[in-house]
Formats: structure tokens, C-alpha cells, sequence
């Protein structure tokens, strides 16, 4: 099965991403490579339940079971001691990457409260894209009745072959709500 926003990219972004760039391959189109979604959980120290809560929405949101990342070194600023649980991250690849970009953009971003769009600063100059979400209700898998905690999350998406100005094509040609200054 196809899924819907990997066909409209094959179909109708990258034709319109070759003529505006003037790409003659395939091949060098900018494209997403993967999507990583990690929640830093540093209050899993006190409670243990917050790591598994944590771990059990990133499975529900991506459908694929979460890594959980533990501290490599002791810092002791931070009351932090080598080996503890300091968050979940998950790396969606290929279908499922598409899936969870296309509930991203089409389910979940309508659903925060007093949304403007995202900055379109968050490129870091290799085409890549990083933003936060405060809050993982806004999926609709998250059951808010078993909800102890609200957790925030970080997601990257991985892009190849391109530059900010060419990736912020692609994922606004996939539909990524982006809040434009507006030029006078």
C-alpha cells in the first residue's frame, strides 16, 4: 500500500521541485530521509512511571516501539549519575515516515491551541528542519484519560540533497504550515 503523501511526492513535488531548481536528475531533489522524535524525560529520576509513559506515547504516536536513552557520564550539575534514563527517541524511516508526516501536518498541527505556524529560522543551513511540540495530546492516539504526565517532544526532520531554501520547498509543497514574516 502507498501511502498518500509519499505518492503526492513522487507524482507532483518532485517534477515542480526539478523545474524550479533546475535539477536533471531524479536523483538530486531534495527528499526526506527521516523523521527523529525524541522526548527529554530528566524528571524519570524521581518517578520511574514518567520513562514509561514517555516510551508507550512515542510507540502510540509513531508505531514503532521507543529507544531509551541513558546518560553516558555523571554531571554533576545536573544531579545526573552515569546510567540514568534521560529520554526515549524514535527514528522513523521510509513509510512510516511519510504516515506520521502526513498526521503531523494534517491531523495533529491543527490541534495546538493558538497555533501561528512554525518558524521558518529552525533550518539549521544543511536543510534540515527541527521544531518542539509542548504537549503530546495533540495526537489523537494518546488516550488523556490514562495521561499522568504531559511530556514535550523534539522532532527533526532529515533531509538530503538540499539547502534551506530547497528543503523549505519540499515541506512546504508537503504541506508544513510555516508562519511567513510578512514583506512590505
Amino acid at each position: 500500500m502507498a501511502v498518500r503523501l509519499a505518492q503526492r511526492y513522487k507524482d507532483e513535488i518532485v517534477p515542480m521541485l526539478m523545474k524550479e531548481f533546475g535539477h536533471t536528475s531524479v536523483m538530486s531533489v531534495p527528499r526526506v530521509i527521516k523523521i527523529v522524535i525524541s522526548m527529554g524525560i530528566g524528571k524519570a529520576q524521581e518517578d520511574e512511571s514518567i520513562m514509561t509513559e514517555a516510551a508507550e506515547a512515542l510507540a502510540a504516536i509513531t508505531g514503532q516501539k521507543a529507544k531509551i536513552c541513558r546518560a553516558k557520564a555523571p554531571i554533576a550539575g545536573f544531579r545526573l549519575r552515569a546510567g540514568s534514563v534521560v529520554g526515549a527517541v524514535v527514528t522513523l524511516r521510509r513509510a512510516r515516515m511519510y504516515e506520521f508526516l502526513d498526521r503531523l501536518i494534517t491531523v495533529a498541527m491543527p490541534r495546538i491551541k493558538d497555533f501561528r505556524g512554525l518558524n521558518v529560522k529552525s533550518f539549521d543551513g544543511r536543510g534540515n528542519f527541527n521544531f518542539g511540540i509542548n504537549e503530546q495530546i495533540i495526537f489523537p492516539e494518546i488516550n488523556t484519560a490514562k495521561l499522568g504526565h504531559t511530556l514535550g517532544m523534539n522532532i527533526t526532520i532529515v533531509t538530503a540533497n538540499g539547502t534551506d531554501e530547497q528543503s523549505d520547498k519540499l515541506l512546504t509543497a508537503m504541506g508544513m504550515p510555516f508562519a511567513r514574516p510578512e514583506q512590505n
